[in-house]
């Protein structure tokens, strides 16, 4: 039996009932194999990064403890996120679901596929406050404080839509 490693997933939508595809996705994101769902944040509205012309996002973070390998637990992701009929044509365009591996317990993982912790998760205003509502007490695998952060990358325009 593997021993189960805590993790947090990003989930963002901004097209087709994007606030749909996120409370879809942290539903199915508790029916994964191996893996328990133990809480997510609000939802939340952030600006579109990348493409201009694309419409806000909705927002969250889900906690989850697994026993599934990182790059197993990454293909699980991806499936689900082709259950969406997510279609990758540009980077950072506009998505029915994207589904990123933020943390993998205090692991640095750094393949062609996979990147842990996610390579942007400090940059992010609507990564780093949910997951921070979620994890308040999170310290990162360098050892930094998670709330520490939260001064280098302000809330700015990203709004709290629902608990």
């Amino acid at each position: 039996m593997h021993e189960m490693i805590r993790c947090y997933i990003g989930l963002g939508s901004n097209l087709d009932n994007p606030r749909g595809h996120v409370e879809r996705a942290l539903q199915q994101l508790a029916d994964l194999p191996d893996t328990r769902l133990f809480g997510h944040s609000s939802l939340y509205r952030s600006d579109p990064v990348g493409p201009p012309g694309q419409p806000d996002y909705v927002n969250a973070v889900a906690g989850l403890d697994t026993t599934l390998e990182a790059h197993a637990l990454l293909d699980e992701l991806q499936a689900l996120e082709q259950r969406h009929q997510r279609v990758r044509q540009e980077r950072w365009g506009p998505r029915t679901l994207d589904l990123d591996l933020l943390l993998y317990g205090d692991k640095r993982i750094d393949s062609a596929r996979l990147q842990v912790p996610h390579p942007y998760l400090c940059q992010r205003n609507f990564v780093l406050w949910p997951l921070a509502e979620l994890a308040p007490e999170l310290h990162l695998p360098d050892g930094q404080a998670l709330s520490a952060k939260l001064d280098l990358c302000p809330m700015g325009t990203l709004e709290r839509i629902s608990l």
